[in-house]
């Protein structure tokens, strides 16, 4: 027998369901994956026996952990260009989950981070559980916020979101909810019983919405609803260094938040918060498009390729940033990360040539 697909698709009833099938990667997405759920997203939106779709990961540990940050790390010591395919791909699967036209419900339990924010939070039904762990890490290994993630979080309340791009932090199921990403909670014990209401739903063409709400919980107030004092106060700046010395003035957990900040790429960080005002107000396949545009830089960079090695790779968590503070980035190096791609820019095509 071959190997277990990494992505494995079924049809409950009326019910679509894609399960994330690498676990011991925490169904980690690479772009075969991508392509699959293209293909069977696509094939299920213009299926009338599918009424509703639903995402969920294999295993225990998480919904899915990302992309294969290993595999974008190989590539970038071969120039890139896989990397760029993926993504490519990759932010078109975003958009179309977006858009999709059936109820597109995901079960966001364990950990959610980076690709994984992006095959949920853009669904029409997102359920976390008291065992997610999400967020948007990127700037821990030199990166930025992706997968229409700036978006997402530049609407988040206050500048809560800043906050979050900017840590990099692990957000509690609760605080997914606060900040946008989520809409429900769910225990996490609740899931089984609960992909057996949709598909009853599916079957009895109703939307999952009297079945969500059975299982629904009221989510615990999220630490970041009580910090919401110096977190506005200080990332309302839109300078980084600025928001990093509102921050150490304000003392106790801004002044934490500041030396979390401080150990993030500086490049990253910078890129990060310039991309989050960048966005406020646009659609998401313009986020998608500057998001393509500013990873494309980050592969030709140094700070990428280093924090994946010092996080993933040799796992030494001691990355040499270049430069090495904040005040070493100017603006003339935060705006080259935004240059027009020659010829390599991110297009949404028309929905008779998506995949089919």
């Amino acid at each position: 027998m071959g190997e277990e697909a990494e992505v494995l698709f079924e049809q409950r009833g009326r019910l679509g369901v894609a399960t994330l099938n690498r676990p011991k990667a925490v169904n980690a997405l690479n772009h075969g994956m991508v392509l699959a759920l293209l293909d069977q997203l696509t094939a299920w939106a213009a299926d009338d026996s599918v009424a509703a779709v639903l995402v969920r990961g294999a295993g225990d540990r998480g919904l899915c952990a990302g992309g294969d940050i290993v595999a974008i790390y190989r590539d970038m010591l071969d120039g890139g260009h896989a990397t760029a395919d993926f993504w490519r791909d990759e932010y078109r699967l975003n958009d179309l989950i977006s858009r999709y036209p059936k109820p597109y419900v995901a079960f966001m339990d364990g950990l959610v981070l980076g690709g994984g924010v992006g095959v949920s939070a853009h669904g029409s039904h997102r359920i976390v559980t008291e065992r997610t762990r999400t967020g948007m890490p990127e700037t821990t290994i030199g990166f930025v916020p992706d997968v229409g993630g700036t978006l997402l979080l530049s609407r988040s309340p206050g500048e809560t979101g800043t906050h979050a791009a900017l840590t990099g932090a692990h957000l509690s199921g609760a605080d997914a909810v606060y900040l946008g990403l989520a809409d429900h909670l769910v225990p996490s014990g609740e899931l089984e019983a609960l992909a057996e209401a949709l598909e009853k739903a599916a079957l009895e063409g109703a939307t999952p919405d009297d079945a969500v709400a059975r299982f629904a919980q009221v989510p615990p107030a999220s630490a970041l609803a009580g910090q919401r004092e110096w977190i506005d106060a200080a990332y309302s700046a839109d300078d980084a260094d600025e928001i990093v010395a509102r921050l150490r003035s304000a003392g106790g957990e801004a002044a934490e938040a500041a030396d979390t900040i401080e150990a993030k790429s500086p490049t990253a960080v910078k890129v990060t918060l310039e991309s989050l005002r960048r966005v406020r107000g646009r659609s998401l396949e313009e986020a998608l498009a500057q998001e393509f545009r500013v990873g494309v830089h980050c592969l030709a960079g140094p700070d990428f390729r280093e924090g994946i090695r010092a996080q993933v790779v040799d796992k030494d968590r001691n990355p040499q940033w270049k430069p090495a503070t904040l005040a070493g980035v100017d603006r003339a190096a935060v705006e080259r990360y935004f240059e027009p791609l020659d010829g390599q820019e991110l297009t949404f095509e028309s929905k008779e040539s998506r995949h089919v």
